[in-house]
């Protein structure tokens, strides 16, 4: 008796056993290649929240220095840093077109972060535009040292940004000259925020948002 109740307990277990139901090399691909996608589109958005968090490191600061500092601002040097170790780490396990994808989104926030910080600046001088132009270089090389980078789309976006930072050296007649030949270069808003800053030896006069505005009419 006792051998028969083994020998129906054996049964009954491989019976259990064998109701598993199987799963295929086919599921397990799929399944991965999902975690894979999801792997980078986090990868991406970390980079991104990367750069949002160092970038408004920019409106803490005042661009009044009495001398050029030859050096990039700490947010910068940090920033391109985690890059370029971000990068490093992956490059032997990451294809370059996705690699692509993870640093992609970078670029654009940033160049975004660098016109909208114009707006809460109180003040800025020669020396600070060099700075912030000296800033927008070194993240472009960090970028552009990624092999799989669209290169040219990175330094397009950031010589957009040197470019408006450099009209704050400009006289305001000048100024207005070449708002007139490029309004559509910048947004309204934008250019509005070239007059509301301070820079020293700049003079704008009182008419100065009225004049603008007649410019920006004819769009």
């Amino acid at each position: 008796m006792l051998g028969n109740a083994s020998g129906k307990h054996k049964g009954h277990h491989h019976a259990r056993t064998s109701s598993v139901p199987s799963r295929n090399l086919t599921s397990f691909a799929d399944e991965y290649r999902k975690l894979a996608i999801n792997c980078l589109k986090v990868l991406r958005v970390e980079m991104q929240l990367e750069t949002i968090f160092h970038m408004p490191e920019m409106t803490s600061r005042e661009y009044l220095d009495d001398q050029d500092a030859e050096e990039r601002d700490d947010f910068i040097i940090s920033l391109t840093a985690q890059i370029t170790r971000r990068d490093e780490e992956m490059t032997p396990f990451v294809a370059g077109v996705k690699r692509n994808y993870i640093f992609g989104g970078i670029c654009s926030i940033a160049a975004n972060a660098f016109m909208k910080a114009l707006a809460d600046m109180k003040s800025i001088n020669l020396f600070g535009v060099q700075q912030i132009c000296r800033n927008s270089i070194a993240l472009e090389q960090a970028l552009a040292a990624i092999p799989s980078i669209d290169s040219e789309t990175v330094q397009q976006r950031l010589d957009r940004v040197r470019t408006y930072y450099e009209l704050l050296n400009m006289p305001f007649e000048a100024l207005l000259a070449f708002i007139t030949e490029h309004e559509n270069l910048f947004t309204a808003t934008e250019y509005t925020n070239l007059l509301k800053v301070q820079v020293p030896g700049m003079e704008i006069p009182a008419d100065a948002q009225d004049r603008l505005s007649e410019i920006l009419s004819h769009r």
